[in-house]
C-alpha cells in the first residue's frame, strides 16, 4: 500500500526534537537506539530497514522492518557485507558476508552552529556483485561538518539480481532494497536532525547506475531533492542486461537443483540452498579473473510482477518523461575504462601480460569484457562488432603493452563515456529538471588501476574512481596538496548542491552548465589546478 511519504516526513519533523539532551540515543518507531561518539561525529550503524531476506523471503521484494525493540538497540556495530563473491578479497576464497544485511547507517557531524542538517545518501558501487557501506569512509565529509551522511546496504550478486524474467523470480531485489531504504530515510532522518526536504542520493559506478535507476521511478521526486551519479548510469551496457533467465537456471544446475525448466521449482530449490552455494556459483560465470564483472545485474521485469522496479528499458522511460524530475549531476573520468582494462596488464605465470592473450582470443573474450554477448542476435553480428572495435581503436596493430592505452580508451568509451553522454543527451531532450555533467582528469600517484594490475610501473591516467576516492574512500597513497584541495571542492559542491533551490552546482569558481534546451552537450572539465566548460557537438 502506498504511503503519503511527504506527510509522514512532516510529522517526523514536528515530533522530532532538533537537539537531543542525549545525542547518542535516538528514538525510532521500533524503539530507541544507541549510537557511538567518534570524537568529530556520531554514528548509528547497522539499523535494520527490512526483515532479513532469508528463507521464504529470499528472492522476494524486501519487507519493511516492523519489529519492536524491548531494549535499546545497539547501533555501534559496523554494518556487515551482504553475502557476495568479492573481486578485491585476496586469496582463492573470495566469498564474504551474510544474508541478514539490510541496514542503513547514519553519520552526524558535531556542529553546534546547526540545529539540522541536509542529508547525503550513499549507494555503494561494486558492479552489482560486491561491496558494502564499510568500503566507503565518512571522515572527509564528517570533517567538513555540514551534512548528515547515510550509507545503504543492499543485496548484490545472484542473491540480489537473479532473474528468470517472470513474476515468480523477477530480479532487481537489490534495487528494491535501495528503494525501501530511501523511504526509510525520508520517514526517519528528521529524528537524527536531518532535513527530509534536503536529501541528495549519490553513488559511484554501480552505485551511480543505481541512483539513475532510482531516479527513473516517479516516486523518486518525493524521496530526494537532487541526484548524483559518479561514473555509472542506467544506459551503460553492463547495467540492464539480457540473458538473465538462462543464467538463473544455470545457477540452479550448478548448485544441484537439476535441469529445471520451471521457475517455481527453481525458486523453491534455491531457497532451500545455503546462500554461500549460490554466491559460489558466480565463479562459474567468470571467463578470466573477474570478467565479466557483472554477470548478475538489473533487468527489465515482466509487467505481471506484483512489485516491479522497471518494466521498460531505461531509454524508453527517459523518453516517456515519466520519472523523478530532480536535478541530476553525472560524470566520468578521463580513463574510466581502467575498470576492468587494467587487469590486462597483470603478469601471468609465463611472465607475459594478459593483454597478449587477446591476439588469439579477442573474438571469444571481447563480448564478455564489453558486455554485448547477449545483446547481439547472431554470432556473426557479434564477431562483426568485435572486429569493428578492434579496427577503430587499434587499426592493424596487435594487442600489446605498447597498444594498451588505446585498448583502455576502448573500454572507457564503450563501458562508461559514450553512455554518460547519451544519458545527458536524452535527459536534455525529455527532462524538465536540470542535468549536469563533468569529466575528471587528474591522475593519482597510485589509483584503482595499479591495484587491479598489481604493478606500479605503468601510467594509466585518471582511472575509475580516482575522483570519488577523494570524497568517500581512503586513498591508496598519501594525497597530494592538489588532491586535498580537490577533495574540499567536491565536498563543498555536494553540500551546496543539496541545499540549493534552483542554482547550478559549483566546483571551485566554475558553474556547471545546465544541458536542458542546449544545442551542444556541455560538461565541466576538472583538472589538477583548473576547471573549464567543455562543449561537444555530437556524441562521438
Amino acid at each position: 500500500m502506498k504511503r503519503d511519504i511527504c506527510s509522514i516526513a512532516l510529522l517526523c519533523l514536528a515530533t522530532a526534537a532538533a537537539v537531543n539532551d542525549e545525542p547518542l540515543i535516538v528514538e525510532l518507531p521500533n524503539g530507541k537506539i544507541r549510537g557511538r561518539d567518534n570524537e568529530g561525529y556520531y554514528s548509528y550503524e547497522s539499523i535494520p530497514y527490512a526483515e532479513p531476506p532469508m528463507g521464504e523471503l529470499r528472492f522476494e521484494a524486501p519487507q519493511p522492518y516492523e519489529r519492536q525493540w524491548k531494549e535499546v538497540f545497539d547501533a555501534t556495530t559496523p554494518p556487515n557485507f551482504c553475502i557476495q563473491l568479492n573481486q578485491f578479497v585476496e586469496g582463492a576464497q573470495k566469498s564474504i558476508g551474510v544474508e541478514d544485511c539490510l541496514t542503513v547507517n547514519v553519520y552526524k557531524p558535531k556542529n553546534s552552529s546547526r540545529s539540522s542538517f541536509p542529508v547525503v545518501v550513499n549507494i555503494h558501487g561494486g558492479a552489482f556483485m560486491f561491496g558494502g557501506p564499510v568500503d566507503h569512509g565518512q571522515e572527509p565529509i564528517m570533517a567538513s561538518g555540514n551534512v548528515i551522511l547515510v550509507k545503504i546496504a543492499y543485496r548484490v550478486g545472484p542473491i540480489g539480481f537473479l532473474s528468470a524474467g517472470d513474476a515468480t523470480l523477477s530480479g532487481n531485489f537489490g534495487l528494491k532494497d535501495q528503494r525501501l531504504a530511501l523511504r526509510w530515510i525520508k520517514q526517519n532522518i528528521a529524528r537524527f536532525g536531518g532535513e527530509p526536504e534536503n536529501i541528495m542520493v549519490l553513488g559511484h559506478s554501480a552505485g551511480g547506475a543505481s541512483v539513475h535507476l532510482q531516479m527513473l521511478q516517479e516516486e523518486f521526486s518525493q524521496l530526494a531533492k537532487v541526484a548524483v551519479s559518479f561514473s555509472g548510469n542506467a544506459l551503460d551496457p553492463w547495467v540492464v542486461q539480457q540473458g538473465a533467465r538462462r543464467r538463473a537456471f544455470e545457477v540452479g544446475r550448478i548448485v544441484g537443483c537439476g535441469l529445471q525448466s520451471d521457475s517455481v521449482e527453481l525458486k523453491k530449490c534455491l531457497q532451500s540452498k545455503d546462500a554461500s552455494e549460490i554466491v559460489g556459483a558466480v565463479s562459474e560465470f567468470l571467463v578470466v579473473d573477474y570478467v565479466p564483472f557483472a554477470p548478475f545485474s538489473p533487468v527489465v521485469e515482466s509487467e505481471e510482477v506484483a512489485e516491479p522496479f522497471i518494466t521498460k528499458h531505461p531509454i524508453d522511460i527517459i523518453k516517456s518523461g515519466k520519472f523523478g524530475q530532480v536535478p541530476w549531476l553525472t560524470s566520468y573520468t578521463q580513463e574510466d575504462g581502467t575498470y576492468n582494462a587494467a587487469l590486462l596488464m597483470a603478469k601471468q605465470l609465463n611472465g607475459n601480460e594478459l593483454i597478449e592473450d587477446l591476439n588469439s582470443r579477442w573474438f571469444e573474450l571481447a563480448p564478455y569484457y564489453l558486455f554485448y554477448r547477449d545483446s547481439k542476435k547472431t554470432v556473426d553480428e557479434m564477431d562483426d562488432y568485435s572486429r569493428d572495435l578492434r579496427q577503430q581503436y587499434l587499426g592493424d596493430r596487435n594487442f600489446s603493452v605498447d597498444s594498451y592505452l588505446d585498448v583502455q580508451r576502448l573500454f572507457t568509451d564503450v563501458l562508461f563515456r559514450n553512455d554518460t553522454l547519451r544519458s545527458i543527451d536524452l535527459h536534455r531532450q525529455h527532462s524538465k529538471s536540470p542535468v549536469y555533467g563533468y569529466v575528471y582528469d587528474n591522475p593519482p600517484v597510485r589509483g584503482s588501476a595499479q591495484i587491479l594490475a598489481r604493478r606500479e610501473d605503468i601510467y594509466f591516467g585518471t582511472g575509475h574512481g580516482d575522483d570519488y576516492v577523494l570524497i568517500f574512500d581512503k586513498p591508496t597513497s598519501q594525497p597530494r596538496e592538489d588532491e586535498k584541495i580537490i577533495s574540499k571542492n567536491f565536498i563543498r559542491l555536494l553540500e551546496e548542491f543539496v541545499q540549493s533551490d534552483n542554482g547550478s552546482p559549483i566546483y571551485d569558481a566554475c558553474v556547471f552548465p545546465n544541458n536542458i534546451g542546449e544545442e551542444q552537450l556541455q560538461l565541466l572539465l576538472i583538472k589538477t589546478n583548473s576547471c573549464e566548460i567543455l562543449k561537444l557537438n555530437t556524441i562521438e
